[in-house]
Formats: structure tokens, sequence, C-alpha cells
């Protein structure tokens, strides 16, 4: 028998009245099969006899019996059908949140899916003939939902099929005609559809403001970090500083000691002296009055006054009543410590001008020439690392990006974000501008230098006027020409400085700028000046 139903499918063994497999089936005349309670419930309710089927109709109502081959047949793919309901049943078993298979009767299997049709929730095994029998496929199935009731109109019992723009509500079809009249509709699905697509777009704007924050996390993550590492250098430098500054002051402390005890030691010397005089004195004195004393005794008249002439006079002595040993310490502390700060300031001032400079060249970037914003009157070297000034203007392309009438020329490399340092080497000449620009600067005609214009540059004319072009220019008095410029950017703290490379002097900070654009470095020759201005400009680089 088993053999028997492997030849039949699951779709012959059903009964078309109750969509299960065969009970007690019984075929009636026209040929088709039936539950034998399924043909005579169907049977009871109709006036005339007829097959659900084929509709045909039977003048009384047939007699039928079980047919046994069939009911044999269903009963073992019934047990079949049950051993792999078990089966699935074992890795479905419904667990806790899981929505729940309305048409198991014993054990609970978790939902596959809902039907918003029959409003009904099935496992995999009682969903199956939504999926095999062609009125149930036209059926629309969901991820399994609770509370299917709530799908469907309160009013007249019918699904939700529609969304009223007008009244903002899902409604029924019946509705349509009733309460919302000449009302804005669409279909559910053209609704989710929408909604769904407002719900990607919210979300690609969502995930677009969480890269954005997780971005502003690393640049803030960046600047704690180097925050930590501006805070180690300038630990390390506030200890060089100290500890320079503690051996100063010990220097002039011993300094001061070594002044203090040679003058003690030299009032020291003239005090000996001193009192080695008047102690000759003393004992020339002692002796006198001694001889006075013997004289005043005697009784020898004649003696006495042969003797007078010459005891009678006080030895001749130095006056000593304006005589004074003095040692003068007044004014030595404080002209020690106004020499201590003299020197510490020359001493302090050129250790912290150098660890700013080694502070800044720790961001040294290698820049190029960017040949195709050089001036026609510029020729670079090849390797974009030298530029001089020529008479003869070139046959280059005309570009929005190439400096028409100004002879410059802007570095290959951007920047905009971070620090970086650059150095020229302007040895030679007499006129110069060095600098950073701003991406969208002029570069056609006559440009006007300054910051409001997107410039923030140094220069040189006539050998010896330096002058930082701040909006109105700021004249500088260097106490030594630069032969080398360093040039210091920290974008996000809008701060640029320029220094004399060898002496590590500062030549001029802007302060407070606001970057909003990538800066490049800037390089104008200016004019030959008659063949007094021929040399080139340099880049340095150094690992």
């Amino acid at each position: 028998m088993s053999a028997a139903s492997s030849f039949l499918s699951e779709e012959q063994l059903l009964c078309s009245i109750c969509l299960d497999v065969f009970t007690e089936p019984v075929t009636i005349p026209c040929g088709h099969n039936f539950c034998k309670n399924c043909i005579t419930s169907h049977w009871n309710i109709n006036i005339q006899s007829y097959c659900p089927m084929c509709k045909d109709a039977f003048d009384r109502r047939p007699e039928v019996r079980v047919n046994t081959i069939l009911s044999e047949v269903a009963a073992q793919f019934r047990q079949s059908a049950i051993k792999r309901t078990i089966s699935c049943s074992v890795q479905k078993r419904a667990t806790s949140g899981d929505v729940l298979c309305e048409v198991c009767t014993k054990t609970k299997m978790k939902a596959l899916k809902s039907c918003l049709v029959c409003l009904t929730s099935y496992c995999e095994s009682h969903l199956e003939p939504h999926y095999r029998i062609p009125g149930l496929k036209r059926h629309e199935l969901i991820d399994p939902v609770e509370n299917l009731e709530d799908r469907m109109c309160k009013r007249h019992d019918r699904p939700l099929e529609l969304f009223c723009k007008t009244d903002q509500m899902y409604v029924c079809r019946l509705c349509i005609a009733t309460d919302h009249k000449r009302h804005h509709f669409s279909p559910l699905k053209k609704e989710y559809e929408q909604k769904k697509a407002a719900l990607a777009e919210n979300e690609a704007k969502i995930h677009q403001m969480i890269q954005e924050r997780r971005v502003k996390i690393q640049q803030i993550k960046q600047s704690v970090k180097l925050s930590r590492e501006d805070a180690d250098r300038e630990t390390a430098v506030s200890v060089q500083v100290f500890t320079a500054l503690i051996q100063s002051v010990e220097r002039s402390l011993a300094q001061l000691t070594d002044v203090i005890e040679e003058t003690h030691k030299t009032t020291e010397k003239q005090a000996e002296v001193l009192v080695q005089e008047l102690e000759e004195e003393i004992s020339e004195l002692t002796n006198r009055s001694a001889e006075v004393e013997q004289l005043s005794r005697t009784e020898d008249h004649l003696q006495f006054l042969q003797s007078f002439p010459s005891l009678n006079p006080v030895p001749p002595t130095k006056d000593w009543t304006k005589v004074r040993v003095r040692s003068s310490y007044e004014g030595a502390v404080r002209r020690a410590v106004a020499q201590l700060e003299e020197a510490l300031s020359k001493d302090v001032g050129k250790m912290c001008a150098d660890i700013k400079l080694k502070k800044a060249q720790q961001y040294m970037v290698d820049v190029t020439l960017d040949p195709d914003t050089a001036s026609p009157y510029l020729i670079l070297s090849e390797d974009g690392k030298q530029v001089k000034c020529d008479e003869i203007q070139k046959s280059v392309s005309d570009n929005p990006k190439r400096f028409s009438v100004c002879n410059a020329v802007l570095g290959s490399q951007s920047f905009s974000l971070g620090r970086f340092y650059y150095e020229v080497d302007v040895t030679g000449k007499t006129d110069w501008d060095v600098g950073v620009a701003s991406e969208s600067v002029m570069r056609k005609g006559k440009i006007r230098l300054s910051p409001k214009n997107g410039y923030w540059t140094v220069w040189l004319r006539k050998g010896t006027e330096y002058k930082a072009l701040a909006g109105p220019g700021v004249l500088l008095s260097l106490k030594s020409k630069p032969q080398k410029v360093g040039v210091f950017v920290d974008y996000d703290e809008g701060l640029i400085s320029f220094y004399d490379a060898d002496t590590a002097a500062l030549i001029y900070s802007f302060t407070g700028c606001n970057f909003t654009e990538k800066l490049y470095p800037y390089f104008s020759l200016c004019g030959i000046e008659g063949g007094k201005n021929t040399a080139p400009l340099i880049l340095c680089y150094t690992n």
C-alpha cells in the first residue's frame, strides 16, 4: 500500500471541500471523491444534490459508500504527513516571544507566515496548502504577526486595504462609499512602498549622521592625541627650560657668594694691616709710658731736667678717629639678580625659540611646485624644487589655476587639516613673497595679498623692507636677514607662523584665522629688478 501511495500526489488525496487528506473517502456518480462527512454536509445544506467540483446535479441524493482502496491510501499518506509534521515540529517548536500557529491543536508550532485573507497565522506544515492550491495562492502572506483581527475594519468586518490620505487613516473598501466619499486614497502596498522609501531615505540620513559623528569622534580623539603629544612636548620643554633656569640661578648664586666672600677677604686683609699698625703704635706708646713712669719716680733734679725734653712730647702717631673698616655688600644681590634676569631673558628666549622651531619642523612636508599654476615668466626645475624668473614670457596653456600677471606659483600639495611646515631658501634675493593661499584665490590680473583675499604672506622688498601682508601691512624689524624662511601652519587652530630657519627667530604670526578651504604653499619671485633679483627660490626638505 505504501508503494501505491507513492504514485499519488498529495493534491490527489485532498478533499476539495475541507482541503485536507481524505477521511472515509467516497466516490459519487460523476467520479469525484470527497470525505463522506464533507459531501453529506454539503448536500444537507443544499436543496438539490450536486457535485461541488463539476456541478453535475442528481435527481436524488446518491447513496455513497467508502472507497476502501482510496481510504487505505489516504490513511497511509496521513501517517507519512504526521511523521513529517512531527519531524518539522521538533525543529520549529515555538519559543517565548514567537507568533504561534493558530491551526495547531496540541503543541503549538512557531508560525512561519500570517495570511491577511484568512486572518490566520500558520506554521510550516499548515501553510503548505497556500503554496499549492490555486485559490489559496492568491492570498497575501506576510511575516507572522499577532492580533490579525486588528487588521480588520471594525465597522464593516473587512480587511483594511486602503489608506485615506485625507483623514490619515486605514480603511476597507466599503468605507470608501460611506464615511470617506471623495477622499484621496492609495493602496496599502503603494503607501507601504512610499513610506518604506521615505524610511530608507531617513535611514540613509541617520547613517550619514552616524558617520559624521564617528568622524567627529575620530577628530576629537585625534585632537586629544595631539593635545597629549603637545602636553608631553611642553612638559619636556618646561623641564629643559626650568632645568636651565635652575642651573643659571645656581651659577649666579655661586658667583654672588664668591663676590661676597672676596669682599670679606679684602676687608679682613685691610683690617689685619690696620691692626698691625695699631699694635705697633701701642708697643711704642707702651715703651714711652714706661720711660715716662721711670723718669717721674727719679729724685735727681739734674737727671730729670736733662731727660725731660726727650720724654715730654707724645710720640708721633696716626690719627685713627676717621679710620673705619667697612664691607660694602649693598646692592650686590640686586645687581646679581638684574644680571641674572638679563642672561635668563636671552638664554630662555633663545631656547624657547629653538624649541618652537624644532616643534614646527616635526611637521615638515616635502613640497613641490605645481607647473599648472606657474606664471608664464617663471622657470621651474624638473624636480619641482626650484623656480626662477625670466624676462621672456613662455608659451604655456592658459587655465584657471595659472597666475597671469603676478610672478607666482603654488605648491602641488594641499592641506585641509592638521599641521604642516615647509622651508624655502631665499638667499640672494632682494624681493620675494612667501606664505600660503586658499584654493579659490584670484589668480588673474593684479593681486592684493591679504587674509581677506585668501593670502597669508610675508614679503621682502628692496633687500631691506620686511612686511607681513596682514591687511593693512605690518612692517617687521628683524635682527638678521633670513636666508631660509620656515612656514608653519596649524589648520585647526587657525595659526600661521614664519621663522628664520637659521636663527630660529620668529618673524611673524597670523593668529585666529578661520580656514574653510584647502591651503596651498604660495611663492612669488617678483621682478628681476635690473638683474638684482635673479636668484631662484629653492624648496628645502629634510627627513
